[in-house]
């Protein structure tokens, strides 16, 4: 079976939030506890419905279904449960990064390329309109994802959740014209 990539619609919501729910409960617990894994699943898989209304939210379709979903954004915000210093100021690309957000693939659909195929629309719709980096802040999960494809690690940051809750991150960053990646 095939998976074909488009751009996310609003009527897309429910099936994207249950993606991101059940991604996070089948991937975290590798590398976070039993708290974290919860709190993440209900924190940071909450759908921004700006990332759709932008059109900058892909996902990939299979039989129906949605099987992996992410984007960028043109947005202040680095990620779902941030709150400081985000807004919703438009990014100035000469000087500003675009940013990487929301990137969650099924289980049973991992390692078939949909999350580098993903990126890589990211990338080309990112440099249409003007910028020329990249930023996002990885769960320790997604770490291996985006340094094969060219983002190198800036810092590791500790994200705290709306509940108290601590997740370990890390702010990565990468060239919009990288000349390769793996």
């Amino acid at each position: 079976m095939e998976a074909r990539l488009r751009l996310a619609v609003g009527a897309d919501g429910p099936a994207i939030a249950e993606l991101a729910r059940a991604s996070v409960r089948e991937v975290f617990p590798a590398y976070h506890d039993e708290v974290q894994t919860a709190s993440a699943a209900e924190h940071i898989t909450t759908l921004d419905t700006a990332l759709i209304d932008d059109g900058t939210y892909y996902v990939y379709e299979a039989a129906g279904e949605i099987v992996a979903c992410g984007g960028w954004s043109r947005r202040n915000k680095l990620f779902n449960a941030s709150t400081a210093g985000a807004d919703e100021r438009l990014l100035d690309p000469a000087t500003e990064p675009a940013r990487i957000r929301a990137m969650f693939v099924r289980g049973d659909w991992t390692r078939r390329g949909l999350g580098r195929g993903i990126l890589t629309a990211c990338v080309d719709a990112a440099r249409a309109e003007g910028f020329t980096r990249l930023a996002l802040m990885a769960t320790l999960p997604g770490v291996p994802l985006y340094k094969a494809f060219g983002f190198t690690e800036v810092e590791p940051v500790d994200l705290p959740m709306p509940d108290g809750v601590v997740l370990k991150g890390v702010a990565m960053e990468r060239p919009i014209d990288l000349e390769e990646y793996a």
